[in-house]
């Protein structure tokens, strides 16, 4: 017997496909022409796997434009070929395909009732993401998976990570993480994540505690040893577009200033203007990490500004911790530290708000030796 190889699939290959789609689902079949359009489709992307000079199974992956994720939109093994790896073979060539496209993250829909599939998927480190009621034409419902893909090239961490423990922490948490990484590893705890909160916080946000901003993490960043850098595409005061409260506003502005003039008496550098990619790959070089602005919205669906630790480069992906790890849909530290993020989707989430505000902290310093 040959050994199985996985290719993309030809419009020659739509009669096996069509076979093993009737074959295999009762409903909800890809049509021949769906199969033809999608095989020449570039948003997508069919692959087969080949033994003994016959189709085995295919995995079929959808790549929305502009998003850092793929689908898989189907999966399927010819009957009677359960049990020899196919399908754990497509699945891993469907997750490099993802990569391949820039992908970060690979999610699929999955029949409740289909126990073979949801324990492939859950060995394989997809988590639960959800259920959808009604999904599929018979009423069965679909459960939701996704993976983050990092592949075998991530580089290696030197950076601690650090899980932020309240919802307005992000900032301090990202610098809790590389004062580990420069001082001492001492400073992972809550206590230190709220003691920097409030040392560094503009006090007022949208509704309850604040956030921090650039000039106050530089600031608390010198008074623990370390040596900062402020970049920030704009002079003016942050944050301040939806602030309609005028004691929100007074209270934010005073608080701003005043890191302003501490920053500045400090002599720590301040460039007022936007950071580029190629300015944060040479930093990383250099063995420095960043605390970046990224947009909530984009990183996890919410319209707050939310800092992550930018600390290493592999040539095509920027790696970050994240602090916040979305523990109600299932997430551990696994899935928030050391995130691959192609350059195209890092540029596009390190702004915030209508002005594309950029700003970051640099953190520069050696490599701490115990």
């Amino acid at each position: 017997m040959s050994a199985p190889r996985i290719r993309p699939a030809t419009i020659s290959d739509i009669d096996a496909l069509d076979a093993i789609e009737t074959a295999v689902f009762p409903g909800d079949r890809i049509s021949r022409r769906s199969f033809r359009t999608l095989i020449d489709r570039p948003t997508a992307e069919t692959l087969v796997i080949e033994a003994d000079g016959a189709i085995r199974g295919y995995a079929m992956i959808l790549f929305r434009a502009g998003a850092a994720l793929a689908r898989l939109y189907s999966l399927a093994v010819a009957k009677g070929e359960a049990g020899k790896g196919y399908g754990k073979a497509l699945l891993a060539a469907a997750e490099k395909a993802a990569m391949d496209h820039d992908r970060i993250l690979l999610r699929l829909e999955v029949r409740e009732d289909n126990a073979s599939a949801i324990a492939l998927y859950r060995t394989t480190g997809y988590r639960n993401i959800g259920r959808v009621a009604d999904y599929y034409a018979d009423g069965m419902a679909a459960l939701r998976f996704e993976k983050l893909l990092r592949g075998p090239e991530a580089p290696d961490v030197m950076t601690p990570f650090y899980e932020q423990t309240a919802d307005f922490t992000c900032g301090s948490a990202c610098l809790l993480m590389a004062l580990a990484r420069f001082r001492s590893p001492n400073f992972l705890d809550p206590l230190w994540e709220i003691r920097l909160w409030r040392e560094a916080t503009t006090v007022f946000m949208l509704s309850g505690p604040g956030g921090c901003e650039p000039f106050g993490l530089a600031m608390v960043a010198r008074e623990h040893g370390l040596e900062p850098e402020v970049w920030c595409s704009t002079e003016e005061m942050l944050f301040l577009e939806t602030v309609r409260d005028p004691e929100k506003r007074r209270v934010m502005e005073l608080a701003q200033t005043d890191f302003r003039n501490r920053v500045a008496a400090e002599g720590t550098a301040v460039h007022y203007e936007a950071f580029d990619l190629d300015w944060l790959r040479a930093r990383l070089a250099d063995g420095h990490v960043a605390i970046i602005l990224v947009s909530g919205y984009l990183m996890m669906g919410k319209k707050v500004p939310h800092w992550v630790l930018a600390h290493g480069d592999d040539g095509r992906h920027i790696f970050v911790h994240d602090p916040w790890v979305e523990d109600e849909v299932g997430e551990t530290v696994a899935d928030a530290a050391n995130i691959p993020v192609p350059y195209a989707v890092f540029d596009r989430i390190a702004r915030f708000g209508r002005s594309g505000l950029r700003a970051a902290v640099l953190i520069k310093g050696n490599l701490l030796h115990v």
